[in-house]
């Protein structure tokens, strides 16, 4: 155990949790990065409930969490809301008040062996007396046999298990961990609480204070870049420090501006603006963004062009949208866009949305590309989408039609006198296993729902039908 320790992402309780909370408890020692290294939202991580912005429902003085801490009673949890609202800080802070040893495993890089190992570290902590925290972060993307492997630790008491999701737990937890767990609501951060949080970090961040100083102890955001900052974060506090860390860098003492002799300026909303640019890929799975490149990979694939779906596919993964949301969509494509041009999209749609909840990520990439990829070269045709939708808006306008007596079962007498079944002809007792006969209501007998296309292997259906029915001979 002691050789692998490094891949675990420990802390101990009793350690001071800002900067070295996401570092290894047992290897923070020989390594010390400089302040300046460690991003902005991880330096000014509160270390006590008091410094906790947010959440008053959970972590107020009559907060359900609060009052659990102050019994001492504590069990499993699964802590539910949108990113940057502080799931990752309240684990570490119950960790800290607990003084329990705090492992953080990443569900997207994590598998069995790693949860294994600290299993069997925990144990050996409760023979001692220590409790031991697992958090999981993204624990939505840990698979069934990954979630299995908590059970018992969990059930026991040798760990306490507190997840994180931004996704419903209720569907993308098992149910046997979800029952031995409380899932608590995180709320996304209002404006005054992304204010506080702002003001806090310039007050107490030494390199932030530094740059105020060199610009003459004014507020070192103008109250218009103040605005900015917090209605472009989207509610998300980690966004809002990522953002402010970027615009210092633009404007700065180390800025390109600063290199030529210009001295450091009160950072103004136009810098703002920039900062959000330069960021990384806003993506947000509630948000415009998700929908526009969800959007726009459907379209790619619909529009047979490999190259710009699996593209697409990179960007929405690259971001951390969920393997089996994009595995959904693909099986619903398979039916309405390539349908019977080729029948086998929808078989080998339906195995890589298995195969993405068995394997998950990372791996779970290489099968998304290989339907992608396949389903964007298929030939295309809609005309299965098309039948259902033209047969339901017949069914809405005329939603009563009488089916025809010879396609009524006669299990009565009376049934049978009042001519259901009669005149029917079994298919199969007709050469090519073939009769011509009316199966639609009066009303609509020769109404056309399904109208293959001539592409793919759809072309030979419409052949056939043609050759079968006089009304598709027209």
């Amino acid at each position: 155990m002691a050789k692998k320790s490094s891949k675990l992402n420990l802390s101990r309780g009793a350690q001071p949790a800002g900067f070295g909370a996401g570092l290894s408890g047992r290897d923070s020692g020989l390594f010390a990065p400089p302040k300046s290294a460690i991003p902005l939202a991880e330096r000014i991580r509160p270390v006590n409930f008091e410094d906790f912005v947010g959440q008053e429902h959970l972590v107020g003085e009559r907060g359900t969490l609060r009052k659990m801490l102050d019994s001492g009673n504590i069990r499993s949890m699964i802590l539910w809301g949108p990113p940057g609202t502080g799931k990752t800080t309240l684990a570490r802070l119950i960790s800290r008040r607990l003084q329990a040893d705090f492992f953080q495993v990443n569900a997207v890089s994590s598998g069995v062996h790693e949860l294994r190992e600290i299993i069997a570290a925990a144990e050996k902590s409760l023979e001692i007396g220590r409790r031991t925290i697992l958090f999981i972060d993204e624990i939505h993307r840990f698979n069934k046999a990954q979630q299995d492997a908590l059970l018992e630790s969990v059930e026991n008491g040798s760990i306490i298990l507190i997840g994180a999701t931004t996704e419903n737990p209720s569907f993308e937890v098992i149910s046997p961990l979800l029952s031995r767990s409380q899932v608590y609501v995180l709320e996304t951060l209002g404006e005054n609480e992304l204010l506080k949080i702002l003001h806090h970090t310039i007050q107490q961040d030494d390199l932030l204070k530094k740059y105020q100083e060199r610009i003459g102890g004014q507020p070192l955001l103008s109250e218009e870049a103040e605005q900015e900052i917090v209605r472009l974060s989207g509610g998300d506090a980690r966004v809002m420090l990522n953002a402010l860390e970027v615009a210092v860098d633009l404007a700065g003492p180390d800025s390109a501006a600063a290199r030529s002799g210009n001295p450091p300026v009160q950072i103004s909303r136009d810098v703002i603006r920039e900062a959000y640019q330069v960021r990384h890929y806003k993506y947000d799975r509630t948000g415009e963004e998700h929908y526009n490149t969800i959007s726009a990979f459907i379209k790619s694939v619909r529009g047979s062009d490999p190259d710009a779906a699996v593209y697409y596919l990179a960007r929405m993964l690259e971001a951390g949208e969920d393997p089996k949301f994009i595995a959904r969509r693909l099986i619903i494509l398979a039916s309405e866009d390539i349908g019977n041009a080729e029948p086998y999209a929808l078989t080998l749609a339906t195995a890589c949305f298995t195969a993405v909840d068995y394997i998950g990520m990372p791996e779970a990439r290489i099968v998304l590309a290989q339907a992608t990829t396949y389903l964007s070269s298929c030939p295309k045709s809609n005309a299965s989408y098309m039948s259902i939708e033209k047969a339901a808006a017949d069914v809405r306008e005329k939603p009563y039609l009488p089916v025809p007596l010879h396609l009524r079962n006669a299990p009565t007498k009376l049934m049978e006198e009042l001519g259901y079944h009669k005149g029917y002809k079994y298919a199969h007792g007709f050469q090519d296993h073939f009769v011509e006969q009316q199966y639609l209501p009066d009303e609509i007998k020769d109404n056309i729902y399904y109208d293959p296309t001539e592409i793919g292997r759809e072309a030979v259906l419409k052949k056939y039908l043609q050759s079968i029915w006089n009304k598709r001979k027209k």
